[in-house]
């Protein structure tokens, strides 16, 4: 294998000169730079990575801590990181938590161990020894959709968007909306957005039936099993039904089409997360986009500022939502 030192002598010039030009750094005459580069080509040198990582102390590897790699939320969040750090010549090093909170620290001790230049965590669950433990790290730190005080956040706004969308379901003229929510440990999904849509109907002066809220998990048959007491247990029956996740929304719809009834004429169907599969399921979901590629190419770019050297104080960037409307409501 070739050497600085090997290429040096075939083009005439200093070990420092080569250097320069392989790293594209200091000041090169072009009659050297032509030289080296014609070496480097009649050669066909590649400089090693690990010697790079050594002298420029990066990896140009980002750990990036997924809630479930399997859903499509997590795949568009990837991509919009991938639009920038591809471009700057870093790799991705993805970690799957599974929805296990205590995965989480284990994979922000083993992505430090292997001196990735930065961590992006997509959390749903933020508690006092993960956050301790984030704090620990002193390496380059950009969380998304969760809040950490001290820390570069990348959010969306939970309790607006489920408020918002409660406002449109009582505008189109539904007045009994249940609820179908997740674990308030996950304060974005699960608190906030059970905050927004209480708010609402506070708001508008409209009752909340005990049975209508419901507590699921991230799936389409907790949806389901959801809908289930939503409808069997309430004195009033519900005209329309918010699902913090569109999978969830999938899951109740497809309770209330077993159960005879006609979607939205007898009860509507609301979500929120925009999957592609809420346009093809019928009738088409109405959902709220939180725009999850800008989330990914924000959080890349937080993450760049700080790698780069630029200092930093808590920082929050919010992605705005837009509402799909489909045919269920």
């Amino acid at each position: 294998m070739l050497t600085i030192k090997e290429i040096a002598e075939r083009a005439n010039v200093s070990r420092t000169t080569v250097s320069r030009v392989i790293n594209n750094s200091g000041s090169v005459s072009e009659e050297a730079r032509r030289r080296v580069l014609k070496v480097i080509e009649e050669t066909g040198y590649v400089p090693s990575e690990n010697a790079k990582s050594l002298r420029t102390k990066k990896t140009k590897v980002i750990g990036v801590i997924l809630p479930k790699i399997s859903t499509e939320t997590s795949s568009r969040l990837v991509k919009g990181l991938d639009d920038i750090f591809a471009k700057e010549g870093y790799q991705i090093l993805l970690a799957n938590t599974n929805l296990n909170p205590e995965k989480e620290i284990e994979y922000l001790r083993l992505l430090k161990s292997r001196h990735v230049d930065g961590i992006i965590l997509s959390a749903t669950n933020i508690n006092r020894p993960l956050v301790e433990e984030i704090y620990q790290l002193k390496i380059p730190f950009v969380t998304v959709g969760q809040y950490i005080t001290g820390l570069a956040n990348v959010l969306f706004d939970d309790y607006q968007a489920s408020k918002d969308m409660v406002n449109l379901l009582i505008k189109n003229g539904y007045k009994n909306i249940a609820f179908i929510g997740v674990s308030e440990k996950d304060r974005s999904v699960g608190h906030l957005r059970k905050i927004g849509y209480m708010d609402a109907m506070k708001d508008h002066h409209l009752p909340v039936e005990e049975s209508w809220i419901q507590k699921g998990i991230f799936n389409v048959d907790s949806g389901y099993e959801c809908m289930k007491p939503i409808m069997e247990d309430s004195k009033i029956k519900p005209d329309a039904v918010l699902a913090v996740t569109d999978r969830l929304a999938i899951g109740a719809l497809q309770y209330i089409k077993e159960k005879g009834l006609s979607i939205p004429d007898d009860i509507a169907v609301a979500g929120m997360g925009a999957s592609e599969l809420s346009k093809y399921i019928s009738p088409a979901l109405t959902t709220i986009d939180f725009s999850m590629e800008d989330a990914g190419r924000e959080a890349a770019s937080l993450l760049l500022e700080q790698i780069n050297g630029e200092n930093y104080q808590e920082t929050i960037r919010m992605i705005k939502y837009r509402f799909m409307e489909g045919s269920s409501i």
